[in-house]
């Protein structure tokens, strides 16, 4: 991807990766991670979620993680998106997600499929990423920067050991909870 010499505020300028890289580990959610997703949105006031990932079996097992734990807190599940790791413009998928009545998006990876669809997202419809919840397989530097972590503004996850992390204001990441640093 070529973001170089962008201005961290300045729009997106294709709602797809120009160079997208080689996909990189697909990351499994822990019962722990999936709890504490369960537990933000709830903090949040939440009473129904939508759920999107990839299409691949971490990613698939990860949204059924998010869901079960969302349902034994006694929330609504209002669908389920998912998303293709290579697809012409995802599209369909982003619009599909953003319409769903929710009051909190969960999403998860695997990481080159979900920038393509968060891209997408930001560039064609009205999805905010601060009332969006995501994994630890999104929660990472070089995950965000796919997108451009400084148009991730509020989007907050959860690590797998149940830490929690927010990207800030100018595109870091602010991370607490169990094993955050300092």
């Amino acid at each position: 991807m070529n973001l170089r010499g962008r201005h961290p505020a300045a729009p997106l300028t294709s709602p797809l990766l120009v160079d997208p890289p080689r996909p990189g580990p697909d990351l499994t959610v822990t019962d722990t991670e999936a709890a504490a997703l369960a537990g933000l949105a709830a903090a949040r006031g939440a009473r129904s979620i939508a759920v999107g990932s990839g299409r691949t079996p971490a990613a698939l097992a990860a949204a059924d993680a998010i869901t079960r734990a969302w349902r034994a807190a006694g929330g609504v599940v209002v669908t389920t998106t998912t998303w293709p790791e290579i697809a012409a413009s995802w599209l369909c998928q982003a619009r599909r997600f953003a319409d769903a009545p929710a009051d909190v998006w969960v999403m998860t990876g695997p990481e080159v499929g979900w920038a393509q669809v968060a891209r997408r997202l930001l560039w064609s419809t009205s999805w905010r990423p601060d009332r969006t919840l995501a994994t630890a397989a999104i929660g990472r530097p070089a995950t965000l920067a796919l997108v451009g972590a400084q148009q991730l503004r509020g989007l907050t996850g959860t690590g797998a050991n149940g830490d929690t992390w927010t990207v800030t204001g100018d595109g870091g990441l602010a991370v607490t909870g169990p094993r955050a640093p300092g």
